[in-house]
């Protein structure tokens, strides 16, 4: 690994060079981040392991835009296309989008109405019009016209598809349009046709538009979910008048017959490459970075989970909630064993108030209960009020628990294994109870 290599690292993961490159050292002779971070701080100057994980991630990138790099110089010399000038280009560019920008124009095609209209031979046509400096187009395209192209409209149109073409794969094109979705694209939605009574739980995105910059991660997520799905539409798309007049200034020279030809491909050009291309590009670059937000914000919730003081050694009511199958309720002991379950129905359809407080109070009063954990999912908060009206004989804390997660585990093989014969209900709210009891002992299930 080269010096620019290991500052470009350094750079990018916001560390010192000498510490990067020690690091890069340790990792390169199979040193693990948590023994780097542990046993080598008089190597990395110290480092966490956090940042160990940014140099090994920012080190893998630049491995595969090596790799990338190598095959696309071979790809280009294969086809005999390789410059002094092209080759110092793609060796000084550290950044992926930029590279795939140059070896777009070599890149190897599907056929397309441009490779079309050169087996035509028409590129040298479309050569002269680009340059915008002969008008007399009729007469120049009459002279192309053959058995494959038999008017001067077709022979037009085909120099108009090659140009298309060349300005789609025009570095100065692409980044014009990179720097228009970066200032003002906008994220709209649109309900799918005849989607309107399926695709409900979506109702806030059957007409939505917001600037992107300003989207934030669980929106952008959510239509994505709902285009997945086949509920929404959804587009990325920039100021398209003020796009096109600024890559009009860049294309165009002058007002003539040529122009208006160059400025046909330019529109053809946005319309059917450009654009859907560039479009692309940020959708994957907007979901990356909603990606990494909703991961973060995951992170922390599931810290703060794992991390919620521990109820300890007392004896706990735990309850699923539910309305038309009841509250299952399960009675565990201080290691959070469990010792009794029953079934309650407080809520409608049912609204057996009456019975429902008797059991709770009898259980309560029989095991010595301290605390009552209660699901946070369907009919929680009726349960918690129901609960915390009752008058039972000592004092007893009501608490609302996380249950993410609690269905899942009721039927996972551990689940099983513990309570073979039991049903999964009784599983969830087995796992409601001792989430209050100890959370960490509990989630990490």
């Amino acid at each position: 690994m080269n010096d620019t290599h290991i500052k470009l690292i350094a750079e990018r993961a916001n560390v010192p060079v000498r510490k990067a490159e020690s690091t890069l050292k340790l990792l390169g002779e199979g040193a693990t981040i948590p023994f780097i971070a542990r046993y080598r701080k008089e190597a990395t100057g110290s480092l966490d392991e956090v940042q160990i994980a940014d140099i090994q991630r920012e080190n893998k990138k630049l491995e595969e835009l090596e790799k990338r790099r190598e095959s696309i110089l071979a790809s280009i010399e294969e086809q005999g296309k390789l410059t002094d000038s092209l080759r110092r280009r793609i060796a000084d560019t550290f950044d992926s989008t930029e590279l795939e920008d140059l070896y777009l124009p070599y890149k190897r095609k599907r056929k397309t109405r441009a490779s079309v209209a050169r087996e035509k031979g028409l590129e040298p046509l479309a050569e002269v019009i680009f340059r915008q400096e002969n008008n007399a187009l009729e007469r120049l395209a009459g002279s192309f016209i053959t058995n494959e192209v038999p008017t001067i409209d077709d022979a037009l149109q085909g120099a108009r598809d090659i140009i298309a073409e060349w300005i789609n794969e025009d570095e100065k094109a692409r980044n014009k349009l990179r720097y228009a979705f970066r200032k003002d694209a906008v994220i709209r939605s649109k309900v799918a046709r005849g989607k309107e009574e399926e695709g409900a739980k979506y109702r806030d995105y059957f007409d939505y538009e917001e600037p992107l910059k300003k989207c934030p991660s669980h929106r952008l997520l959510a239509m994505r979910r709902g285009e997945e799905e086949g509920f929404l539409r959804v587009s990325i798309t920039p100021d398209k008048e003020e796009t096109l007049f600024q890559l009009e200034k860049v294309y165009l020279r002058g007002a003539g017959p040529a122009a208006q030809q160059v400025k046909e491909a330019l529109h053809d050009s946005y319309d059917r490459l450009l654009e859907p291309s560039i479009e692309t590009e940020f959708r994957n670059i907007s979901k990356e970075k909603a990606d990494e937000e909703a991961i973060a914000v995951f992170a922390t919730n599931l810290r703060q989970l794992l991390l919620g003081a521990p109820l300890g050694q007392k004896r706990v009511l735990g309850i699923d909630p539910g309305y038309r199958t009841g509250c299952k309720v399960v009675v565990l002991d201080e290691s959070g064993q469990l010792l009794r379950n029953t079934a309650i129905y407080p809520h409608p359809p049912k609204s057996d108030e009456y019975n429902a407080s008797k059991t709770l109070e009898h259980l309560v009063e029989q095991f010595h209960i301290e605390a009552i954990a209660v699901g946070n999912g369907t009919a929680g908060r009726e349960t918690i009020d129901f609960c915390r009206r009752l008058k039972f004989g000592s004092p007893v804390q009501v608490f609302s628990v996380n249950e993410a997660g609690a269905s899942i585990y009721s039927a996972s093989e551990v689940a099983r294994e513990e309570f073979p014969d039991e049903d999964v209900t009784v599983r969830g709210a087995v796992s409601i109870g001792r989430r209050l009891m100890d959370p960490l002992a509990e989630l990490v299930k």
